[in-house]
């Protein structure tokens, strides 16, 4: 089961947001949470507010459809902050002109999830990859026509003294 939660519209670059994003992905809440007390970005405490939604969500779920969710073997499965509209501003500039620049606004993500008892979790998040299908050989290139000439590799020739 996942429990999302959202803030959109926060004003801050989604660039900036990923980084402390980026801290608190695969780490279980209780470690999340601690980490994002302790990181000196502006919107650590936006972010910790989100992942503590996120619990309530679990919780209230659990309450309201008799889930049996435990918030200790909660994790952040993804967290991810995707982009919001610019709002377009005007500085002045020298000799009358005007330059442009854009004001970048984020919207935030987190989506946690319950690590099995079976082991299955974060291992099977992470190395999904891994477990799928056998890859197949990659398919050869058909042959050239039978026009076309090949190049033969030319002699390499020992360099002067």
């Amino acid at each position: 089961m996942e429990f999302k939660a959202k803030a959109q519209f926060q004003r801050v670059s989604p660039q900036k947001a990923r980084l402390v994003l980026d801290l608190i992905k695969g780490k279980r809440v209780e470690d999340a949470l601690t980490t994002l007390q302790f990181t000196k970005k502006r919107i650590a405490p936006v972010i910790f507010q989100l992942v503590r939604s996120a619990v309530e969500n679990a919780n209230y779920l659990s309450g309201e459809k008799g889930l049996d969710v435990d918030v200790d073997r909660l994790f952040v499965k993804s967290a991810i902050a995707n982009d919001g509209p610019r709002m377009k501003r005007i500085r002045p500039a020298p000799m009358g002109r005007a330059y442009r620049y854009q004001r970048r606004i984020a919207h935030l993500e987190v989506v946690l999830a319950e690590k099995g008892s079976n082991g299955a979790g974060l291992a099977t998040v992470v190395g999904a990859e891994d477990s799928a299908a056998p890859k197949k050989a990659p398919a050869k290139k058909k042959a050239k026509a039978a026009g076309a000439k090949k190049k033969s590799a030319g002699k390499k020739v020992a360099a002067k003294k």
